[in-house]
């Protein structure tokens, strides 16, 4: 039977390297996202290449919109077997200028927006007696501040708690959660001169990277992928950093 994955964000990015790969391995991939050009793009490489996808918005905000649509995914296919819980954003706002709706709508998106989408599938989970949780942290939330970008780190290292709390709550219940923490990855979020490196600020962090290089959004992806497989039987309650040697060498 032909295994269902939940991507949320899965337009763009690691998202979008995730669905992908959770396509080519054979996945049915609900790719969901705001982003509706995007996200039906996802869905057409995925299914040019041979793979097994449909996309449905999804803004990660909303509850009403997180149980629609994970009532109808089960309506068809049944329990959802792995949810990638990728959506995120990271607006840059010096301390000064942060308002309460700018910090809570990034904790809205980030930490809360997994919570939505995970919570209304856990029943038909547990009915299974199955399933895997991955929900994205990152290097400044596990590792690193990110000056300008408190509410982020905050979001972020919430999500550690998140996939902790979550272990433990469900592991008998044959569900796994775990986290991934990229380090500087090549995608929009990262390359944007407004609220991040920028390609200048992209190629100086990779002469630091042990590694030589920043990382692309398909090193992520298939960490991801192996966490929601069989390979990761034993393996939960972890947030595992991908960072080409960044938080070890960097010094």
């Amino acid at each position: 039977m032909m295994k269902t994955a939940l991507i949320t964000g899965a337009g763009i990015g690691i998202g979008r390297a995730s669905a992908l790969a959770f396509g080519a391995a054979g996945y049915r991939v609900i790719v969901t996202d705001i982003l509706a050009e995007e996200g039906a793009s996802a869905v057409k490489e995925i299914t040019d290449a041979g793979g097994t996808a449909e996309f449905h918005h999804l803004d990660v905000t909303s509850t009403e919109n997180a149980n629609q649509i994970v009532a109808s995914i089960e309506k068809a296919y049944g329990a959802i077997d792995t949810i990638v819980c990728n959506a995120g954003i990271a607006h840059k706002v010096p301390l000064e200028e942060m308002t309460d709706e700018k910090w809570d709508f990034t904790f809205d998106v980030d930490l809360k927006g997994m919570f939505r989408v995970i919570r209304p599938a856990l029943a038909q989970m547990k009915n299974a007696g199955s399933g895997s949780i991955i929900c994205l942290s990152s290097c400044m939330g596990v590792m690193y501040g990110w000056d300008e970008h408190v509410h982020y780190s905050a979001a972020k290292a919430g999500v550690v708690g998140l996939v902790r709390g979550l272990a433990n709550e469900l592991a008998r219940d044959g569900i796994k959660v775990n986290g991934v923490a990229p380090g500087y990855i090549r995608t929009a979020q990262l390359l944007s001169e407004k609220h991040s490196l920028g390609e200048e600020g992209a190629q100086k962090a990779g002469a630091f990277i042990p590694m030589g290089r920043i990382g692309q959004p398909d090193d992520i992806a298939d960490v991801i992928l192996f966490l929601a497989s069989d390979k990761a039987r034993y393996l939960t309650g972890q947030v595992i950093s991908v960072d080409g040697g960044l938080g070890v060498g960097r010094y």
